[in-house]
């Protein structure tokens, strides 16, 4: 069973009933208001090829398209710039059919554009790279005319199609007008928009966030929603309690959906405030660096594991609103194992691994995300756990741009780092394929962890189109890992979204966290 459907018939009646009110565009819709949503996380970037994160994930489901898009929870995939798309027998060959769209500057998206954009995000190597690494050479998708655009895979991937919304299509004349000594117009994109998504850049500063307007001409379409949005912002504001105090005081209409359950039962008691919770496939967990003394010792990891109060974070801190989850893959994504209990908090056994380790132990780094308190909190139970068995440490909390910067840095990189692993594409390469294999070390996997069984798992899960077996590899590597301590693992989320009462239409996916704007109006 494949994630997507593939036979050409069925793609076009998904491209049918997902487009069916936006393929004729009636009158320009009525302005909506503006929506001002509270972001955790500064936009330091707002270039689609040079970031791949949750944190700014707005900028790229706003302001850009991409052939195909995942809708919803559970998260389904379906055609979006593409009208269709033919798979060849052997699997290496994907050809995609256009649909009529613009860019924001009234020019045709075309499929030129979109070879553009691969080779781009192949060159840069950065963003959503290390997806198509390895199976997307330079250079090997091909235009043959400004409806058709064909990638020929250096490997069969059984991901390709889940990853392919994460092509998101620029301007190519646009952006190569701007280039700048050579830099593929990373200066220019990093500021400004060249893309066709449901909103138009008006605004943007690093400090403050982005504004946009509603696209009139996007594809889709908006006689789909009544009263659509006009103006969409989106502003940085680091500190929890300013978010939830804007929110309630109806200065923002929306915020981060993983607030610490405190605020989240806050925002909940408002008159102004509605909570839509919603099972997620977000696991939060903790980096370990597998690749530094005294980490790369499996007996310091699991002195690190028996360490961590589960119980006492989820049912105290959280107040129980998460599920345990011992590995690294949601409990409600295929190829979790259903029988494995994980590490539990036991100061005895976390010290008899201790007396284990061979290197001498010194004072490790706890890092934390600034403006994400389930992270400082979780460092400073972890920090508790320590002290008792006697070892030292320190907590560093850093925004998530100088996080995700230091994550792909061997030397920068913490010793555990709190935080939380989302889902890009609904499969389970997107957790342990990217955070473990050995391919994807200092891109994806900022553990530097590398083990020959479970990377031959986790390589020929990625190539295999057989279900049985992917699903079968996932579960033993699931299991290796734990075994082996390869990080900590927490919970599996539930997202608690609130907005303001006035606001209609949010449609949540784990895939984008609720932030696609062209959906929502407000009363």
């Amino acid at each position: 069973m494949r994630l997507f459907d593939h036979s050409p018939r069925l793609v076009r009646l998904a491209a049918a009933a997902v487009l069916a009110a936006g393929a004729a565009v009636a009158a320009p819709a009525q302005a909506g208001g503006k929506f001002i949503f509270a972001n955790s996380s500064a936009y330091d970037t707002l270039d689609p090829h040079a970031i791949f994160d949750v944190g700014r994930v707005a900028s790229r489901i706003n302001l850009y398209d991409g052939l195909m898009r995942w809708f919803d929870n559970p998260p389904h995939l379906e055609p979006w710039l593409a009208e269709k798309v033919d798979i060849s027998d052997d699997g290496l060959t994907y050809t995609f059919t256009l649909r009529d769209a613009k860019f924001h500057d009234g020019s045709p998206v075309e499929a030129s554009d979109v070879a553009y954009s691969i080779d781009r995000i192949l060159e840069m190597k950065k963003g959503a790279y290390s997806l198509f690494e390895g199976t997307v050479a330079p250079g090997s998708t091909k235009a043959p005319d400004a409806k058709t655009v064909v990638f020929t895979l250096s490997k069969p991937s059984a991901i390709f199609l889940a990853t392919v919304p994460e092509i998101h299509v620029v301007n190519e004349e646009l952006v190569r007008a701007n280039e700048a000594d050579g830099d593929l117009g990373t200066a220019w994109l990093s500021k400004n928009d060249a893309g066709s998504g449901s909103f138009r850049l008006t605004r943007y500063d690093p400090a403050i966030g982005w504004q946009a307007t509603r696209f009139e001409d996007h594809f889709f379409g908006w006689d789909m929603v009544e009263d659509p949005l006009d103006t969409i912002e989106f502003r940085t504001v680091v500190e929890i309690n300013s978010r939830v105090l804007g929110l309630m005081n109806g200065d923002f209409h929306g915020t981060d959906g993983y607030l610490p359950q405190d605020q989240v039962k806050r925002l909940a008691a408002s008159e102004n405030v509605v909570v839509d919770e919603q099972e997620s496939m977000r696991i939060f967990y903790s980096i370990i660096h597998n690749g530094r003394p005294p980490m790369n010792d499996v007996n310091f990891r699991k002195a690190l594991s028996y360490s961590f109060d589960y119980d006492g974070f989820i049912d105290n801190i959280l107040s129980g609103s998460v599920a345990r989850d011992p590995v690294p893959l949601p409990n409600n994504m295929w190829g979790a194992p259903a029988d494995v209990e994980g590490y539990t908090y036991d100061l005895e056994k976390a010290k008899e691994h201790l007396a284990m380790v061979k290197e001498e132990v010194r004072e490790i780094t706890l890092g934390a995300l600034a403006g994400y308190g389930q992270t400082e909190q979780a460092a400073a139970l972890l920090q508790n756990g320590l002290n008792k068995i006697g070892i030292e440490s320190k907590i560093v909390s850093e925004t998530w741009p100088v996080a995700s910067g230091k994550m792909r840095d061997e030397e920068q990189m913490y010793d555990p780092l709190f935080l939380w692993k989302s889902t890009y594409y609904a499969d389970p390469n997107n957790w342990l394929g990217e955070m473990y294999a050995c391919e994807q070390i200092g891109a994806r996997n900022n553990s530097w962890y590398c083990n020959e069984e479970v990377d031959a798992l986790l390589s020929e899960a990625r190539t295999s189109t057989d279900q049985a077996l992917r699903k079968a590899n996932y579960e033993k590597a699931n299991r290796l890992l734990m075994e082996d301590a390869a990080g900590i693992f927490v919970y599996n989320t539930k997202w608690f979204g609130p907005f303001n009462k006035d606001v209609k239409g949010v449609r949540f996916s784990p895939i984008g966290n609720g932030q696609e704007m062209r959906w929502v109006s407000m009363d």
